[in-house]
């Protein structure tokens, strides 16, 4: 069975009944919205579209990027599994047990929402995982966001935690090596410290990327106000798990 527009809407609405707090943004593409990250649950038609992909992921919108990416994609944290495919014309015999699996392996909640020090830790595992037995700058994008997320979320102590982690792991690159697009690492940390010392550049950044995808209507829970006024009225009333002291430092 080829999964045709009608088909996309229905197992749209199967899945969006089984994690009632993401908004449907598009067909097959889930979405939440937690201060400057997005969490996500996109189904993905297969070549064929005969089969479909569900895959949990995160996407920060730190940054100007033309589309809503996979990060933290659940089938790669560690130890990584290849990519689980419904059929379309078993979808309905099939899909709970699929989500089951993939709650299981997400590195962040998906029936209660995580908190910003939750999702700063799973970024730091998915590029200490990528700098594994390496001496190049790899999981670049990752380190970037466990710095801009907390800095634009207004936790400032925790992004530069995660700026001076971010300085260790580079500390130990070749010295004959930069992230892509750079000549040189310690140009690269310093645009890194500039961003996240500018809260109102990140939040117009964020506010542009939401304009640019169209998520006014996804659901939103502001980050947790750091002087103590709470989340908003549209945060989830489940109790969320207490952030750790230091999120960006602790080993898994």
């Amino acid at each position: 069975m080829k999964l045709k527009p009608a088909e996309a809407r229905r197992i749209t609405a199967d899945w969006a009944a089984l994690f009632p707090d993401f908004t449907v943004w598009k067909p097959l593409r889930l979405l939440r919205r937690i201060g400057p990250v997005l969490q996500g649950i996109t189904l993905a038609r297969s070549t064929s579209g005969e089969q479909y992909c569900p895959t949990a992921h995160v996407h920060a919108l730190t940054r100007d990027f033309p589309v809503v990416s996979l990060s933290l994609a659940h089938y790669l944290h560690q130890p990584a599994v290849a990519r689980e495919a419904v059929d379309v014309g078993r979808h309905a015999e099939t899909y709970r047990a699929v989500a089951g699996r993939m709650e299981e392996r997400s590195p962040l909640p998906l029936r209660r929402r995580p908190d910003i020090a939750e999702i700063v830790q799973a970024y730091r595992a998915a590029a200490v995982a990528a700098q594994r037995g390496r001496r190049i700058p790899v999981g670049i994008p990752e380190l970037e966001d466990m710095v801009l997320v907390p800095a634009a979320a207004g936790e400032r102590p925790l992004a530069e935690e995660c700026l001076d982690r971010t300085r260790q792991i580079a500390d130990k690159w070749s010295k004959y090596e930069a992230p892509m697009g750079w000549t040189d690492t310690q140009e690269w940390l310093a645009h890194l410290e500039e961003r996240a010392g500018d809260p109102a550049g990140l939040a117009a950044t964020v506010e542009e990327q939401v304009v640019q995808h169209g998520l006014a209507k996804v659901r939103r829970r502001r980050p947790r106000d750091p002087h103590g006024s709470g989340t908003s009225a549209g945060a989830s009333s489940r109790a969320s798990t207490p952030s750790p002291p230091s999120a960006c430092s602790r080993r898994r």
